[in-house]
């Protein structure tokens, strides 16, 4: 490995992320251009676990509204989890990498169910590792799943993809006068209450010593330049 500021990471990626222009579902060509980033990073050396959200497929909220229970909605956005999962091993298979699913929800028809060994066994071999299904349990956001795959996957860095080049004051897209944070503590990212993530990944992230670097992943290449430490982002860190 040579170049690269952290070896092992665990990517964030929202679901809507995939879904690229369109309102709802998964556009190969999003999901194709990330695959290129991660098989890159991978061939420079970089051990990478991945965490994907299931938004553009489903949110429990919109049952919620109906007077559904909590649990079964959490339910289904987990499977939506595990759907972008499956969608991204195949972009890389096509691409000569192999990857790994692995759900908190047991599936096993579909994917393995995750374990804390299996998962480091297989980033020791140059896997990509796709951490689906949330934590198994409802309640608990995909943010704080990455967090605590990260934790258990004793990764250097959490590398939180947007739609922007960092934090900022304010939405930078509908406030010109927003700024920019360069690095924040964990205790300010928590007490200003920035919904960059979740309280309780921030949480464990500080807990675990374990930095969150938010950056945008729009475009091609991007990933690259975080794990090098050249790319635009805001640090969060204790």
């Amino acid at each position: 490995m040579t170049g690269l500021r952290w070896k092992r990471v665990l990517v964030k990626l929202s679901g809507e992320a995939l879904a690229g222009q369109q309102a709802m579902g998964i556009d190969p060509d999003v999901v194709g251009r990330i695959a290129d980033d991660l098989v890159s990073a991978v061939r420079l050396g970089a051990e990478i676990g991945v965490v994907i959200g299931g938004g553009n497929l489903f949110r429990g909220a919109w049952l919620q509204k109906q007077g559904t229970d909590r649990v079964t909605g959490d339910h289904m956005g987990m499977m939506a989890t595990v759907m972008n999962a499956l969608a991204m091993r195949e972009a890389l298979a096509a691409r000569g990498l192999k990857a790994s699913v692995l759900s908190g929800l047991p599936i096993p028809t579909v994917c393995d169910t995750f374990t804390q060994r299996g998962g480091l066994e297989h980033l020791a071999s140059d896997r990509v590792v796709l951490f689906a299904g949330g934590t198994g349990s409802p309640f608990f956001t995909t943010d704080t799943t990455a967090a605590l795959r990260a934790a258990e996957m004793r990764c250097d860095a959490i590398l939180k993809a947007t739609n922007v080049d960092g934090i900022y004051t304010a939405d930078p897209k509908k406030d010109p006068n927003a700024e920019r944070y360069d690095r924040l503590t964990f205790e300010e990212a928590i007490s200003r209450d920035l919904k960059v993530l979740d309280t309780s990944a921030f949480a464990l992230a500080r807990d675990n010593a374990i930095p969150i670097i938010v950056f945008s992943l729009q475009e091609a290449g991007a990933l690259i330049e975080v794990l090098a430490g050249r790319g635009r982002a805001t640090v969060v860190a204790g």
